[in-house]
Protein backbone atom coordinates (compact mmCIF):
# COMPACT_ATOMS: atom_id res chain seq x y z
CA UNK A 1 0.00 0.00 0.00
CA UNK A 2 1.01 3.23 -0.84
CA UNK A 3 1.31 6.58 1.11
CA UNK A 4 -1.24 7.93 -0.72
CA UNK A 5 -3.41 5.18 -0.65
CA UNK A 6 -3.03 5.19 3.22
CA UNK A 7 -3.95 8.79 3.38
CA UNK A 8 -7.12 8.09 1.59
CA UNK A 9 -7.92 5.07 4.01
CA UNK A 10 -7.34 7.60 6.75
CA UNK A 11 -9.96 10.17 5.36
CA UNK A 12 -12.15 7.64 4.42
CA UNK A 13 -11.86 6.50 8.29
CA UNK A 14 -13.05 10.06 9.21
CA UNK A 15 -16.21 10.51 6.95
CA UNK A 16 -17.28 7.13 5.96
CA UNK A 17 -16.82 5.12 2.16
CA UNK A 18 -20.06 6.79 1.33
CA UNK A 19 -18.09 10.20 1.61
CA UNK A 20 -14.52 9.91 0.46
CA UNK A 21 -14.94 10.23 -3.38
CA UNK A 22 -12.02 9.07 -5.31
CA UNK A 23 -12.73 8.12 -8.70
CA UNK A 24 -12.66 10.59 -11.41
CA UNK A 25 -16.41 10.36 -12.65
CA UNK A 26 -17.71 11.06 -9.17
CA UNK A 27 -14.70 13.81 -8.36
CA UNK A 28 -15.54 15.48 -11.81
CA UNK A 29 -18.38 18.24 -10.24
CA UNK A 30 -15.60 18.93 -8.14
CA UNK A 31 -12.94 19.44 -10.32
CA UNK A 32 -14.47 22.32 -12.61
CA UNK A 33 -15.76 26.15 -12.04
CA UNK A 34 -19.15 27.00 -13.78
CA UNK A 35 -17.27 28.69 -17.19
CA UNK A 36 -15.31 25.92 -17.73
CA UNK A 37 -12.22 27.93 -17.42
CA UNK A 38 -10.35 26.14 -14.71
CA UNK A 39 -10.13 21.91 -14.49
CA UNK A 40 -8.50 20.42 -11.74
CA UNK A 41 -7.32 17.61 -10.80
CA UNK A 42 -7.39 16.54 -7.15
CA UNK A 43 -6.86 13.67 -5.39
CA UNK A 44 -10.50 12.74 -4.05
CA UNK A 45 -13.09 15.09 -2.76
CA UNK A 46 -14.00 14.19 1.00
CA UNK A 47 -17.31 15.44 2.76
CA UNK A 48 -17.10 16.24 6.27
CA UNK A 49 -20.33 16.22 8.33
CA UNK A 50 -19.27 18.53 11.35
CA UNK A 51 -16.25 20.61 12.49
CA UNK A 52 -14.21 17.51 14.35
CA UNK A 53 -14.73 15.82 11.07
CA UNK A 54 -12.93 19.01 9.50
CA UNK A 55 -10.30 19.43 11.99
CA UNK A 56 -9.28 15.53 11.46
CA UNK A 57 -8.95 16.19 7.98
CA UNK A 58 -7.06 19.13 7.92
CA UNK A 59 -4.58 17.27 10.50
CA UNK A 60 -4.31 14.36 8.94
CA UNK A 61 -3.60 15.79 5.38
CA UNK A 62 -0.98 18.28 6.91
CA UNK A 63 0.89 15.17 8.75
CA UNK A 64 1.45 14.19 5.03
CA UNK A 65 2.04 17.29 3.47
CA UNK A 66 -0.80 17.29 1.39
CA UNK A 67 -2.55 20.74 0.52
CA UNK A 68 -6.31 21.24 1.35
CA UNK A 69 -8.68 23.35 -1.35
CA UNK A 70 -11.81 24.12 0.53
CA UNK A 71 -14.93 24.25 -1.80
CA UNK A 72 -18.66 25.57 -0.76
CA UNK A 73 -21.18 25.43 -4.17
CA UNK A 74 -18.33 25.73 -6.59
CA UNK A 75 -20.42 28.74 -7.92
CA UNK A 76 -17.36 31.19 -7.95
CA UNK A 77 -16.30 32.77 -10.88
CA UNK A 78 -12.17 33.08 -10.55
CA UNK A 79 -11.26 29.46 -10.05
CA UNK A 80 -10.41 30.18 -5.87
CA UNK A 81 -12.00 26.56 -5.13
CA UNK A 82 -10.75 24.40 -7.76
CA UNK A 83 -7.38 22.05 -7.24
CA UNK A 84 -4.35 23.39 -9.43
CA UNK A 85 -3.16 19.95 -9.56
CA UNK A 86 -0.26 20.82 -7.82
CA UNK A 87 1.07 17.72 -5.67
CA UNK A 88 -2.85 16.50 -6.34
CA UNK A 89 -4.60 18.53 -3.29
CA UNK A 90 -7.57 17.08 -1.04
CA UNK A 91 -10.79 19.30 -2.24
CA UNK A 92 -12.28 19.18 1.10
CA UNK A 93 -16.75 19.90 0.38
CA UNK A 94 -18.51 21.17 2.72
CA UNK A 95 -22.08 20.25 1.05
CA UNK A 96 -23.18 17.99 4.01
CA UNK A 97 -22.60 20.59 6.77
CA UNK A 98 -25.27 22.76 5.93
CA UNK A 99 -27.88 23.28 8.90
CA UNK A 100 -29.10 26.63 10.64
CA UNK A 101 -28.04 26.69 14.49
CA UNK A 102 -29.22 28.96 15.60
CA UNK A 103 -31.54 32.18 15.20
CA UNK A 104 -32.07 34.86 17.33
CA UNK A 105 -34.30 37.57 16.83
CA UNK A 106 -33.72 39.09 19.45
CA UNK A 107 -30.15 40.03 18.74
CA UNK A 108 -30.97 39.86 14.83
CA UNK A 109 -28.58 37.29 14.15
CA UNK A 110 -28.52 33.60 12.73
CA UNK A 111 -25.92 31.19 13.64
CA UNK A 112 -25.28 28.65 10.60
CA UNK A 113 -23.10 26.02 9.35
CA UNK A 114 -20.72 27.46 6.08
CA UNK A 115 -22.39 24.75 3.35
CA UNK A 116 -25.86 26.19 4.34
CA UNK A 117 -27.18 27.22 0.62
CA UNK A 118 -27.82 30.99 0.73
CA UNK A 119 -31.90 30.48 0.07
CA UNK A 120 -31.76 28.55 2.98
CA UNK A 121 -30.40 31.07 4.99
CA UNK A 122 -32.83 33.70 3.92
CA UNK A 123 -35.60 31.26 4.20
CA UNK A 124 -34.81 30.54 7.95
CA UNK A 125 -34.43 34.08 8.27
CA UNK A 126 -37.95 35.04 7.17
CA UNK A 127 -39.65 32.53 8.92
CA UNK A 128 -38.27 34.24 11.98
CA UNK A 129 -39.95 37.36 10.09
CA UNK A 130 -36.31 38.96 9.44
CA UNK A 131 -34.17 39.63 6.86
CA UNK A 132 -30.89 38.41 5.60
CA UNK A 133 -30.55 40.59 2.54
CA UNK A 134 -27.15 39.16 0.60
CA UNK A 135 -28.87 38.30 -2.74
CA UNK A 136 -26.91 37.31 -5.68
CA UNK A 137 -27.92 35.12 -8.57
CA UNK A 138 -26.22 31.80 -7.42
CA UNK A 139 -28.23 32.06 -4.50
CA UNK A 140 -29.99 28.62 -4.91
CA UNK A 141 -27.09 26.44 -5.05
CA UNK A 142 -24.08 29.08 -3.40
CA UNK A 143 -22.64 28.19 0.11
CA UNK A 144 -22.36 30.77 2.70
CA UNK A 145 -19.13 29.74 3.43
CA UNK A 146 -18.06 30.39 -0.16
CA UNK A 147 -19.86 34.20 0.20
CA UNK A 148 -17.91 34.52 2.72
CA UNK A 149 -14.78 33.91 1.61
CA UNK A 150 -15.48 35.53 -1.27
CA UNK A 151 -16.74 38.87 -0.14
CA UNK A 152 -20.10 38.44 -2.06
CA UNK A 153 -21.59 41.45 -2.71
CA UNK A 154 -24.93 40.85 -4.94
CA UNK A 155 -27.74 43.77 -5.92
CA UNK A 156 -28.58 44.87 -2.15
CA UNK A 157 -25.27 45.73 -1.12
CA UNK A 158 -25.95 49.76 -1.52
CA UNK A 159 -27.90 49.15 1.56
CA UNK A 160 -26.87 46.24 3.93
CA UNK A 161 -23.24 46.05 2.50
CA UNK A 162 -21.28 43.17 1.53
CA UNK A 163 -20.40 39.87 3.15
CA UNK A 164 -17.58 41.67 5.73
CA UNK A 165 -20.66 43.73 6.71
CA UNK A 166 -22.97 40.65 7.38
CA UNK A 167 -20.05 38.76 9.70
CA UNK A 168 -20.37 38.91 13.37
CA UNK A 169 -18.67 35.90 13.90
CA UNK A 170 -16.54 32.91 12.73
CA UNK A 171 -15.79 29.17 13.40
CA UNK A 172 -12.65 28.62 11.31
CA UNK A 173 -10.14 25.22 11.57
CA UNK A 174 -6.59 26.73 10.73
CA UNK A 175 -4.04 25.02 8.47
CA UNK A 176 -2.76 22.76 11.57
CA UNK A 177 -5.78 21.89 12.47
CA UNK A 178 -6.51 24.06 15.51
CA UNK A 179 -9.75 25.55 15.50
CA UNK A 180 -10.58 29.52 16.34
CA UNK A 181 -14.40 29.45 17.88
CA UNK A 182 -14.89 33.13 17.10
CA UNK A 183 -18.50 32.57 17.22
CA UNK A 184 -19.59 35.69 18.85
CA UNK A 185 -22.69 37.75 17.86
CA UNK A 186 -21.35 41.23 19.02
CA UNK A 187 -21.24 44.55 17.11
CA UNK A 188 -19.18 45.54 19.39
CA UNK A 189 -15.56 43.84 20.58
CA UNK A 190 -12.85 46.14 21.00
CA UNK A 191 -10.38 43.74 22.52
CA UNK A 192 -7.85 43.90 19.60
CA UNK A 193 -7.06 42.64 15.86
CA UNK A 194 -10.36 41.76 14.22
CA UNK A 195 -9.60 38.32 12.98
CA UNK A 196 -12.64 37.22 11.16
CA UNK A 197 -12.27 39.72 8.39
CA UNK A 198 -8.63 38.06 8.09
CA UNK A 199 -10.76 35.07 6.79
CA UNK A 200 -13.96 37.49 4.81
CA UNK A 201 -12.11 37.48 1.44
CA UNK A 202 -9.73 35.29 2.18
CA UNK A 203 -10.74 32.53 -0.27
CA UNK A 204 -9.68 29.53 2.16
CA UNK A 205 -5.86 30.51 1.90
CA UNK A 206 -6.13 31.11 5.30
CA UNK A 207 -8.26 28.34 7.27
CA UNK A 208 -11.29 26.42 6.42
CA UNK A 209 -14.73 28.42 7.62
CA UNK A 210 -17.06 26.16 8.79
CA UNK A 211 -19.60 28.18 10.74
CA UNK A 212 -20.65 32.06 11.25
CA UNK A 213 -22.80 34.02 12.66
CA UNK A 214 -24.50 36.83 10.32
CA UNK A 215 -26.75 39.51 11.03
CA UNK A 216 -30.59 39.70 10.31
CA UNK A 217 -32.53 43.12 9.72
CA UNK A 218 -35.99 44.01 9.95
CA UNK A 219 -38.11 42.59 6.92
CA UNK A 220 -38.91 45.21 4.54
CA UNK A 221 -43.14 45.34 4.57
CA UNK A 222 -43.46 48.05 1.49
CA UNK A 223 -41.06 47.67 -1.61
CA UNK A 224 -41.06 49.86 -4.65
CA UNK A 225 -39.62 48.73 -7.98
CA UNK A 226 -39.18 50.96 -11.18
CA UNK A 227 -37.63 50.29 -14.33
CA UNK A 228 -36.13 53.87 -15.65
CA UNK A 229 -34.77 55.11 -19.21
CA UNK A 230 -31.91 57.32 -19.12
CA UNK A 231 -30.41 58.96 -21.96
CA UNK A 232 -26.81 58.28 -20.59
CA UNK A 233 -24.41 56.71 -18.05
CA UNK A 234 -24.09 60.42 -16.22
CA UNK A 235 -28.06 60.82 -16.18
CA UNK A 236 -28.06 57.67 -14.31
CA UNK A 237 -25.00 58.26 -11.13
CA UNK A 238 -27.22 61.77 -11.35
CA UNK A 239 -30.65 60.11 -10.55
CA UNK A 240 -28.81 58.02 -7.78
CA UNK A 241 -28.05 61.33 -6.02
CA UNK A 242 -31.36 62.29 -6.21
CA UNK A 243 -32.98 59.04 -5.59
CA UNK A 244 -31.28 58.50 -2.33
CA UNK A 245 -31.71 62.42 -1.13
CA UNK A 246 -35.42 62.02 -1.79
CA UNK A 247 -36.08 58.51 0.17
CA UNK A 248 -34.27 58.94 3.28
CA UNK A 249 -31.36 56.81 1.83
CA UNK A 250 -34.57 54.14 1.56
CA UNK A 251 -32.37 52.53 -2.15
CA UNK A 252 -32.14 49.08 -1.61
CA UNK A 253 -31.05 48.58 -5.24
CA UNK A 254 -30.16 50.73 -7.62
CA UNK A 255 -28.80 48.43 -11.12
CA UNK A 256 -27.49 49.73 -14.50
CA UNK A 257 -28.75 48.29 -17.46
CA UNK A 258 -27.89 49.09 -21.20
CA UNK A 259 -30.00 48.91 -24.17
CA UNK A 260 -28.00 45.59 -25.69
CA UNK A 261 -28.74 43.53 -22.71
CA UNK A 262 -32.40 43.96 -22.65
CA UNK A 263 -32.44 43.26 -26.85
CA UNK A 264 -30.20 40.16 -26.15
CA UNK A 265 -32.61 38.82 -23.11
CA UNK A 266 -35.81 39.74 -25.36
CA UNK A 267 -34.55 38.09 -28.41
CA UNK A 268 -33.43 34.45 -26.38
CA UNK A 269 -35.26 34.29 -22.84
CA UNK A 270 -39.05 33.46 -23.55
CA UNK A 271 -41.46 35.74 -21.51
CA UNK A 272 -39.40 38.84 -21.11
CA UNK A 273 -41.45 42.07 -22.12
CA UNK A 274 -40.03 45.60 -22.53
CA UNK A 275 -41.14 47.27 -19.81
CA UNK A 276 -41.25 51.07 -22.01
CA UNK A 277 -43.23 52.08 -25.01
CA UNK A 278 -39.66 52.83 -27.00
CA UNK A 279 -36.31 51.97 -26.99
CA UNK A 280 -33.91 54.12 -24.69
CA UNK A 281 -29.96 53.66 -24.67
CA UNK A 282 -29.98 53.24 -20.83
CA UNK A 283 -31.53 52.10 -18.27
CA UNK A 284 -31.77 51.65 -14.05
CA UNK A 285 -33.65 49.03 -12.29
CA UNK A 286 -34.53 50.84 -8.63
CA UNK A 287 -35.93 49.29 -5.78
CA UNK A 288 -37.23 51.09 -2.62
CA UNK A 289 -37.93 48.83 0.24
CA UNK A 290 -39.16 50.55 3.92
CA UNK A 291 -39.52 48.90 7.01
CA UNK A 292 -43.12 50.47 7.67
CA UNK A 293 -46.09 49.33 5.85
CA UNK A 294 -48.06 51.96 3.65
CA UNK A 295 -45.07 54.22 3.28
CA UNK A 296 -44.99 56.91 1.14
CA UNK A 297 -41.79 55.79 -1.06
CA UNK A 298 -44.20 55.05 -3.95
CA UNK A 299 -45.33 58.79 -4.15
CA UNK A 300 -41.80 59.92 -3.11
CA UNK A 301 -40.32 58.13 -6.07
CA UNK A 302 -42.94 59.41 -8.21
CA UNK A 303 -42.63 62.91 -7.50
CA UNK A 304 -38.95 62.80 -7.97
CA UNK A 305 -38.86 60.77 -11.32
CA UNK A 306 -41.67 63.23 -12.58
CA UNK A 307 -39.13 66.07 -11.24
CA UNK A 308 -36.33 64.24 -13.20
CA UNK A 309 -38.32 64.02 -16.16
CA UNK A 310 -38.99 67.85 -16.57
CA UNK A 311 -34.90 68.85 -16.33
CA UNK A 312 -34.40 66.06 -19.12
CA UNK A 313 -32.79 63.42 -16.73
CA UNK A 314 -35.82 60.47 -17.47
CA UNK A 315 -37.27 60.16 -20.62
CA UNK A 316 -39.80 57.50 -18.96
CA UNK A 317 -40.15 55.52 -16.10
CA UNK A 318 -42.42 52.50 -15.32
CA UNK A 319 -43.11 52.07 -11.52
CA UNK A 320 -44.40 48.06 -10.95
CA UNK A 321 -47.86 48.48 -9.88
CA UNK A 322 -47.86 44.63 -8.02
CA UNK A 323 -45.07 42.25 -7.15
CA UNK A 324 -45.41 40.23 -10.60
CA UNK A 325 -44.62 43.42 -12.54
CA UNK A 326 -41.90 44.44 -10.05
CA UNK A 327 -40.66 40.67 -10.73
CA UNK A 328 -40.62 40.89 -14.40
CA UNK A 329 -39.06 44.20 -14.25
CA UNK A 330 -36.34 41.90 -12.60
CA UNK A 331 -36.47 39.26 -14.36
CA UNK A 332 -34.32 41.18 -16.84
CA UNK A 333 -31.56 42.17 -14.75
CA UNK A 334 -31.36 38.76 -13.74
CA UNK A 335 -31.13 36.84 -17.12
CA UNK A 336 -29.62 39.02 -19.17
CA UNK A 337 -26.50 36.94 -18.31
CA UNK A 338 -27.83 33.58 -19.18
CA UNK A 339 -29.44 35.58 -22.75
CA UNK A 340 -25.39 36.56 -23.35
CA UNK A 341 -24.41 32.79 -23.31
CA UNK A 342 -26.59 32.76 -26.63
CA UNK A 343 -24.00 35.53 -28.79
CA UNK A 344 -20.72 33.47 -28.50
CA UNK A 345 -18.16 34.12 -26.34
CA UNK A 346 -18.19 37.03 -23.87
CA UNK A 347 -15.08 38.17 -21.89
CA UNK A 348 -15.80 39.49 -18.34
CA UNK A 349 -14.75 42.08 -16.09
CA UNK A 350 -15.74 42.70 -12.33
CA UNK A 351 -14.04 46.09 -11.10
CA UNK A 352 -15.47 48.63 -9.36
CA UNK A 353 -14.50 52.37 -9.32
CA UNK A 354 -15.72 55.57 -7.03
CA UNK A 355 -19.18 56.49 -7.99
CA UNK A 356 -18.34 59.76 -9.60
CA UNK A 357 -15.83 57.68 -12.14
CA UNK A 358 -18.49 55.28 -13.09
CA UNK A 359 -19.94 57.34 -16.17
CA UNK A 360 -16.05 58.13 -17.47
CA UNK A 361 -15.09 54.23 -17.02
CA UNK A 362 -18.02 53.17 -18.86
CA UNK A 363 -16.79 55.72 -21.77
CA UNK A 364 -12.95 55.18 -21.97
CA UNK A 365 -13.12 51.11 -21.30
CA UNK A 366 -15.67 51.05 -24.16
CA UNK A 367 -14.12 53.24 -26.21
CA UNK A 368 -10.44 51.07 -25.71
CA UNK A 369 -11.66 47.48 -26.25
CA UNK A 370 -13.76 48.78 -29.55
CA UNK A 371 -10.52 50.08 -31.06
CA UNK A 372 -8.82 46.77 -29.82
CA UNK A 373 -11.32 44.55 -31.04
CA UNK A 374 -13.71 46.15 -34.48
CA UNK A 375 -17.19 44.96 -33.79
CA UNK A 376 -16.67 43.81 -30.22
CA UNK A 377 -20.12 44.47 -28.33
CA UNK A 378 -19.58 45.79 -24.70
CA UNK A 379 -22.43 45.15 -22.04
CA UNK A 380 -21.40 47.34 -18.77
CA UNK A 381 -23.63 46.92 -16.33
CA UNK A 382 -24.13 46.60 -12.27
CA UNK A 383 -24.25 47.44 -9.28
CA UNK A 384 -23.67 51.17 -10.18
CA UNK A 385 -25.26 52.43 -6.64
CA UNK A 386 -21.79 51.22 -5.14
CA UNK A 387 -19.48 51.78 -8.46
CA UNK A 388 -19.47 47.74 -9.23
CA UNK A 389 -19.32 47.45 -13.24
CA UNK A 390 -19.15 44.87 -14.93
CA UNK A 391 -17.93 45.02 -18.29
CA UNK A 392 -18.84 41.96 -19.83
CA UNK A 393 -17.70 42.00 -23.84
CA UNK A 394 -19.54 39.73 -26.52
CA UNK A 395 -17.52 38.28 -29.10
CA UNK A 396 -18.20 40.41 -32.88
CA UNK A 397 -21.42 39.14 -34.35
CA UNK A 398 -19.73 36.19 -36.74
CA UNK A 399 -16.40 35.76 -35.28
CA UNK A 400 -14.35 32.97 -33.85
CA UNK A 401 -14.89 32.26 -30.24
CA UNK A 402 -11.77 30.44 -29.55
CA UNK A 403 -9.82 33.32 -31.46
CA UNK A 404 -11.78 35.78 -29.56
CA UNK A 405 -11.65 34.59 -25.93
CA UNK A 406 -7.45 33.63 -26.30
CA UNK A 407 -7.44 37.73 -26.12
CA UNK A 408 -9.16 37.75 -22.52
CA UNK A 409 -6.12 38.94 -20.36
CA UNK A 410 -4.67 41.33 -23.03
CA UNK A 411 -8.53 43.17 -22.77
CA UNK A 412 -8.25 42.60 -19.23
CA UNK A 413 -5.09 44.82 -19.25
CA UNK A 414 -6.42 46.84 -21.40
CA UNK A 415 -9.40 47.74 -19.12
CA UNK A 416 -7.56 47.01 -15.57
CA UNK A 417 -5.58 50.15 -16.34
CA UNK A 418 -8.21 52.20 -16.34
CA UNK A 419 -9.73 51.30 -13.63
CA UNK A 420 -5.95 51.90 -12.00
CA UNK A 421 -6.13 55.63 -13.37
CA UNK A 422 -9.82 55.88 -11.32
CA UNK A 423 -8.19 54.38 -8.15
CA UNK A 424 -10.47 51.65 -8.85
CA UNK A 425 -10.30 48.23 -8.16
CA UNK A 426 -9.64 45.11 -10.68
CA UNK A 427 -12.21 42.46 -8.31
CA UNK A 428 -15.27 44.32 -7.07
CA UNK A 429 -16.93 41.16 -5.58
CA UNK A 430 -15.78 37.89 -7.66
CA UNK A 431 -12.68 37.71 -5.42
CA UNK A 432 -8.97 37.37 -6.84
CA UNK A 433 -8.70 32.95 -6.83
CA UNK A 434 -6.36 32.03 -10.03
CA UNK A 435 -8.03 34.48 -12.79
CA UNK A 436 -6.57 37.47 -11.42
CA UNK A 437 -3.42 36.53 -9.48
CA UNK A 438 -1.23 37.86 -11.78
CA UNK A 439 -3.29 41.19 -12.69
CA UNK A 440 -3.68 41.60 -8.68
CA UNK A 441 0.04 41.65 -8.37
CA UNK A 442 0.44 44.20 -11.32
CA UNK A 443 -1.52 46.99 -9.84
CA UNK A 444 -1.06 46.16 -6.11
CA UNK A 445 1.72 48.03 -4.59
CA UNK A 446 4.39 46.28 -3.47
CA UNK A 447 4.30 46.55 0.54
CA UNK A 448 0.48 45.12 0.10
CA UNK A 449 1.41 41.90 -1.22
CA UNK A 450 4.34 41.86 1.04
CA UNK A 451 1.66 42.06 4.09
CA UNK A 452 -0.21 39.75 2.71
CA UNK A 453 2.54 37.11 2.27
CA UNK A 454 3.72 37.53 5.82
CA UNK A 455 -0.36 37.18 6.88
CA UNK A 456 -0.22 34.11 4.59
CA UNK A 457 3.06 32.53 5.88
CA UNK A 458 2.22 33.12 9.46
CA UNK A 459 -1.10 31.27 9.31
CA UNK A 460 0.40 28.49 7.03
CA UNK A 461 3.64 28.33 6.81
CA UNK A 462 3.63 25.34 4.99
CA UNK A 463 1.56 26.74 2.25
CA UNK A 464 -1.28 24.04 2.60
CA UNK A 465 -4.14 25.51 2.37
CA UNK A 466 -5.46 26.75 -1.27
CA UNK A 467 -2.11 27.23 -2.10
CA UNK A 468 -1.87 29.35 -5.37
CA UNK A 469 -5.06 31.47 -5.09
CA UNK A 470 -4.94 34.91 -3.79
CA UNK A 471 -1.43 35.18 -2.29
CA UNK A 472 1.30 34.97 -5.28
CA UNK A 473 3.78 32.91 -4.48
CA UNK A 474 2.41 30.50 -1.87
Amino acid sequence: MTHNDDLLDRLEAVVGVRYLIRDADGMAAHMEEPRGLYQGQGRCVVKPASTQEVVEIVRLCADAGVAVVPQGGNTGLVGGGIPMGKNREVVLSLVRMNRVLEVDAVNDTITVQSGCILQDVQTAAEAADRLFPLSLGAEGTCQVGGNISTNAGGIQVLRYGNMRALVLGLEVVLPDGQVWDGLRGLRKDNTGFDLKQLFIGGEGTLGVITAAVLRLFARPKDKVTAFVAVPDVKAAVALLGRVRAASGEAVTSFELIPRFALDMTLKHIPGIVDPLGEAHPWYVLIELWSETANSNQRETLETMLAQAHEDGLVPDAAIAANEAQALSFWRIREDMVEAQKFEGGSIKHDVSVPISAVAVFIERACEKVEAMIPGVRPLPFGHIGDGNIHLNLSQPEGADPKAFLARWAEVNRAVHDIVAELSGSLSAEHGIGQLKLEENVHYKAAIEIELMQRIKAAFDPRNLMNPGKVVPGR
